[in-house]
């Protein structure tokens, strides 16, 4: 069953609520409704992780427990699926959203090499920020409506299944 594998994966709920940087979000963190593994909250939590995942801004792990926070959401799932973007995976998936960017906008791909200057970030940056933010825009909704209903499929097929074990029990 999807909520036993989902179990194995999570962090303790005492870790979570102890992390310095959610600290802001006070006595909310103690609501139980925001740990447990149920068919809606999972789903709603995969929704959250994923869209947090494809936006390109600082802290999405506390946007994500925010948003968790605000549509009831599993809170430790969320904030773990943000992780789908890390070191390694970020630059395929921001260079799939750009890419999908200049596509959606009908404008050719600008050729540029990357400089770890300012100046490289104010005039390179400028000219293909406006592809890569619908990208990543388009994606992170894409992306976090197939994870919704991909979990609530998953989690229908799995309850269905251990019912029909039964049956023939």
């Amino acid at each position: 069953m999807p909520k036993k594998m989902i179990k194995r994966w999570l962090p303790d709920h005492h870790t979570i609520k102890t992390n310095k940087h959610l600290q802001i979000f006070g006595d909310v963190l103690h609501d139980a409704n925001l740990w447990h593994l149920n068919r809606r909250s999972v789903a709603k939590a995969f929704a959250v992780g994923l869209f947090f995942a494809f936006i390109p801004v600082p802290f999405q792990m506390v946007l994500a427990a925010g948003m968790a926070i605000l549509v009831h959401s599993n809170l430790p799932l969320s904030i773990a699926l943000v992780w789908v973007s890390n070191p390694l995976t970020i630059p395929p998936i921001f260079y799939a959203c750009y890419k999908l960017g200049t596509v959606l906008m009908n404008v050719p791909p600008q050729e540029f090499a990357f400089e770890l200057s300012l100046q490289w970030l104010t005039t390179s940056l400028s000219s293909v920020a406006g592809p890569f933010l619908l990208g990543c825009g388009v994606s992170a909704v894409f992306f976090s409506i197939v994870g919704y209903f991909s979990i609530k499929l998953i989690w229908r097929y799995s309850v269905v299944s251990n019912w029909k074990k039964r049956q023939h029990r």
